[in-house]
């Protein structure tokens, strides 16, 4: 290789925001809705959003009570080989659709049904084509299964970090040693044994991890939503998130009245449980009405929100940082190539550094000032903590929305149209590229799923003859 060349591949490989990049980005916004295209909007200014499988494992080995699959999709077989081969045709979609660098969950059943090297392939091919893969689970899996996706034949690292999303509440049927719990706080050995594994990973053999504990809230159980946060924030997961129950997939299994559980009400007893507000104002996945966030750092026991909704110095920094440096790629990308995008940054914007400084300083203030910070961080004490709701829509409502969207009509019907509206500004997508379409998840798990497991039903038959 000359010199020339060389020097050309490390310019672009540190280049702030390429133009595919940018590209994608623009795209992203282009397709928004109006009424979402918020000063505090990230989608289309700092990332696309986030992606899905489908199709790839329906098969579930617990009995929920809401489940959210389709009737037919434990009567299909868990199959490798399909499962490798459709999140590389997914992800490949993803890639050259939506740009080199997103988030994707590894969905369908359950991933630890999957064979470990079949798991580790799926994850790889995602990685492949510049994903950042998240497992989806119930965590009813050994810490033998978890080494033996990670760790290659010879016992050596296969990825240097995982993500996993484990899915813990009280409405759960058949999980190992917890059947049919009653209470969430019965749960809490199972959360801590899961989390323990990936502590385990790390100190046993370098591979760090970022963990996600979800649960599905009903009437039932949204009381207890106040003691699980309380509960899970002293475990080292990373995010907490919350998904009021909507009425989608085995309608066998809906037993309650869903919509009493709102948004607002999911929010406000996390707040309980974290014993404080959790401003979250400041930046926005998509609509409002389907999602809410806030990121921050929890120094011991409070936490402190990265950016503050009411500081107009933190917004001024927000939206500095949205026009200049929106759709840099700071994932995937080794310490000396992300050091030399962020020089490359601060030497063409200069302006904002202090600012940012001055961001830091009030962070660092709301800690309780540099010195209870250090002292809280030798402690370990101190953790990166998000907190997440995601409102999906019923099937009814999504039907006959998506439908008119199908046909390019904008509904008179003012719930009709709510509906139209949040299909057009979700976050989350899967990838068809069978008819070169993006798919709203909830569009796919509502109007999609029952046919295409059907069909899997037939492709992937849990008995196979001759056998």
């Amino acid at each position: 290789m000359s010199i020339s060349t060389w020097m050309k591949d490390l310019e672009l490989e540190t280049r702030p925001i390429t133009a595919e990049v940018r590209a994608a980005l623009d795209r992203r916004w282009a397709e928004l809705p109006e009424h979402v295209k918020t000063a505090n909007q990230l989608l289309g200014r700092c990332a696309v959003g986030c992606e899905g499988t489908h199709g790839v494992f329906p098969k579930c080995n617990l009995t929920c009570s809401p489940c959210y699959h389709a009737a037919d999709a434990n009567k299909v077989r868990i199959d490798g080989a399909h499962t490798v081969e459709q999140v590389t045709r997914q992800m490949e979609f993803l890639r050259k659709t939506r740009g080199p660098r997103a988030h994707a969950q590894l969905i369908g059943g359950e991933v630890s049904l999957l064979a470990p090297e079949d798991h580790a392939a799926a994850l790889l091919a995602m990685r492949a084509n510049g994903r950042e893969p998240m497992s989806m689970t119930h965590g009813d899996f050994d810490y033998q299964y978890l080494l033996d996706v990670v760790l290659d034949a010879d016992g050596n690292p296969r990825f240097q970090r995982v993500s996993f999303a484990a899915h813990f509440d009280s409405l759960m049927r058949g999980r190992r040693g917890a059947v049919r719990p009653h209470t969430e706080a019965e749960l809490n050995p199972f959360r801590e044994q899961f989390a323990r594994m990936f502590v385990d990973l790390k100190r046993e053999h370098g591979v760090r991890s970022y963990l996600a504990h979800n649960m599905t809230v009903t009437p039932s159980n949204v009381g207890q939503v106040g003691s699980v946060t309380r509960d899970v924030l002293d475990m080292p997961f990373d995010m907490l998130s919350f998904q009021p129950a909507a009425f989608i997939g085995d309608e066998r299994r809906w037993k309650e009245d869903f919509d009493d559980v709102t948004i607002d009400a999911v929010w406000s007893r996390i707040e309980e449980g974290a014993g404080q507000k959790l401003p979250w104002q400041a930046t926005q996945f998509g609509d409002p009405r389907c999602n809410r966030s806030t990121a921050g750092i929890r120094v011991d026991g409070v936490f402190v929100p990265i950016l503050d909704p009411d500081e107009p110095k933190d917004l001024a920094v927000r939206d500095r940082i949205l026009d200049r440096f929106g759709g840099v790629v700071f994932g995937g990308v080794s310490i000396p190539v992300l050091t030399m995008k962020v020089l490359r940054m601060l030497v063409r914007n200069p302006g904002v550094v202090p600012p940012l400084m001055g961001l830091a300083q009030r962070i660092i203030r709301r800690c309780g000032g540099l010195r209870d910070l250090v002292l809280a961080a030798v402690q370990r004490k101190v953790a990166v903590k998000t907190f997440v709701v995601h409102n999906f829509m019923d099937a009814d409502d999504v039907q006959p929305a998506w439908e008119l969207m199908e046909q390019g009509i904008d509904s008179a019907d003012p719930e009709v149209r709510e509906t139209q509206e949040r299909l057009g500004a979700c976050m989350y997508t899967m990838s068809h590229p069978d008819t070169g379409r993006l798919i709203p998840a909830c569009v796919q798990h509502s109007v999609l799923d029952p046919g295409e497991n059907a069909g899997l039903r037939k492709m992937l038959p849990l008995t196979v003859k001759g056998t």
